[in-house]
C-alpha cells in the first residue's frame, strides 16, 4: 500500500470524518452485553416487524467489527420496507467477537470451536429454539462450528469470504475449471506473500500490539493495507468499493476500545488448528462466492453439506461493505430453502 495514500486517508481522517455521527448510526439498532463462559459478550439484536422472522446470528471476522453490517440490517429485518417480501424477514444478532470491538477484555483459551459455543448459548438465552448462521472471514468458520456444536437447533448455514487454503488432494487437480485454477494460483500467493499478518498475529500478538496500540496512524495502516490487499480487484483504491466513512469507522472501533492485541490473539489461539470442520455436520449450507476469495467446490463439499452456490462478478472480501445489495439477496435465496 503506497504511503501517500495512508497519508490521504489520515488526513481524511483527521480533518473530515465524522465519528458522532457514525456512533449515531451505531446507537440506532439496540445493543446489549452479557457474560457468557466468564467472557463479556457484546452484541446488536435487531428485531423484525415480522412476527414469524427466522432467527440468524451473523458473525464477524478481522479486521472487522459489528459495524460493517450497517447497510444489511434493515433490508435483514424489515425486507418489506425495502421492496422486498415480508416472509423473508430475520431477526438478526450480530455478537463482536471476543477481543474485537466491545466484547473485552478477553480471556485465552478463545478459540473458534469455544465461540461456536458461546454463540449456541447467546442464541438459547435469546428464547431462539430454532435460527440460521452466516458469516465471513472468522464468521466463515465460526458459523459452519456453530452447525456442529448446535445442530439440532442451527437450521442453514451461509457464508462468504473465507481465507482458508484449499485443501487439494492429489485427483482434484485434473478436474480443476479454469476458473478454480486461477483461483488456486491466487491461494498460493497469498500463502507466499500474503499472509505476513497472520504469522505475527498469530506468534506475537502482544509484540506487534505495542506499536498498533499507540499509534492511531499505526492502527490505520494495519486495517488499510487489508482493504488495499482484499477488496474488489477491478476498483482501482479500496474507497472505490467501501464508502471511506465506513472503512474509518471499522479502524475507529479498534483504537477507541484499544483491541489491536486481543483482536490479534484470536490468530494466536487459532494457531495449532484453525478448528475447521474437517467433515459435513449435515446442516444445508449456502456459499456465496466474490471475486477475492479463493472458493473450490469440490473441496469445501467434502466438508460442508452444500445446497446453495452463488458466484458474483462483483465486490470482495467484504461483502457486506461491497455489495450488501447481493450478499442480503443471496442469504434471503438460501434460507428459503430451509425456512
Amino acid at each position: 500500500m503506497p504511503v501517500g495514500y495512508l497519508r490521504h486517508v489520515v488526513s481524511y481522517w483527521q480533518r473530515e470524518y465524522d465519528w458522532r455521527r457514525w456512533e449515531a448510526r451505531l446507537n440506532g439498532f439496540a445493543q446489549y452485553t452479557t457474560t457468557i463462559d466468564e467472557q463479556t459478550i457484546h452484541f446488536l439484536h435487531v428485531r423484525s416487524p415480522e412476527a414469524d422472522a427466522l432467527p440468524l446470528i451473523m458473525t464477524h471476522g478481522w479486521p472487522g467489527s459489528v459495524a460493517e453490517f450497517i447497510d444489511v440490517l434493515g433490508p435483514l429485518t424489515d425486507p418489506a420496507s425495502y421492496g422486498g417480501n415480508p416472509r423473508d424477514a430475520f431477526h438478526v444478532v450480530t455478537p463482536s467477537v471476543p477481543g474485537h470491538g466491545f466484547s473485552v477484555p478477553m480471556a485465552t483459551g478463545w478459540d473458534h470451536q469455544r465461540i461456536a459455543r458461546a454463540w449456541a448459548e447467546l442464541m438459547r438465552r435469546l428464547g431462539y429454539e430454532r435460527y440460521g448462521a452466516q458469516g465471513g472471514d472468522t464468521g466463515s468458520v465460526v458459523s459452519p462450528l456453530l452447525g456442529h456444536v448446535d445442530r439440532e437447533h442451527v437450521v442453514g448455514v451461509h457464508i462468504n469470504g473465507g481465507l482458508a487454503f484449499p485443501a487439494i488432494e492429489a485427483g482434484d487437480v485434473e478436474h480443476l475449471t479454469d476458473v478454480e485454477r486461477r483461483r488456486l494460483t491466487a491461494a498460493e500467493q497469498l500463502r507466499t506473500v500474503g499472509t505476513g499478518y497472520a504469522e505475527l498475529q498469530g506468534t506475537r500478538p502482544q509484540t506487534v500490539s505495542f506499536g498498533l496500540s499507540d499509534s492511531p496512524v499505526g492502527q490505520l495502516a494495519w486495517i488499510l493495507e487489508k482493504f488495499w490487499e482484499w477488496t474488489d480487484p477491478a476498483r482501482a483504491l479500496p474507497e472505490d468499493a467501501v464508502e471511506l466513512d465506513h472503512l474509518l469507522t471499522d479502524a475507529s472501533i479498534y483504537w477507541f476500545t484499544n483491541t489491536s492485541a486481543s483482536s490479534a490473539n484470536l490468530y494466536y489461539e487459532n494457531r495449532a488448528s484453525f478448528n475447521e470442520p474437517s467433515e459435513p455436520s449435515g446442516v444445508p449450507t449456502g456459499i456465496a462466492v466474490f471475486p477475492t476469495d479463493p472458493a473450490i467446490r469440490r473441496v469445501l463439499d467434502r466438508r460442508h453439506h452444500i445446497v446453495h452456490w452463488s458466484e458474483f462478478a462483483r465486490g470482495g472480501h467484504f461483502a457486506a461493505l461491497e455489495a450488501p445489495d447481493l450478499l442480503v439477496d443471496d442469504i434471503r435465496s438460501f434460507f428459503r430453502l430451509v425456512r
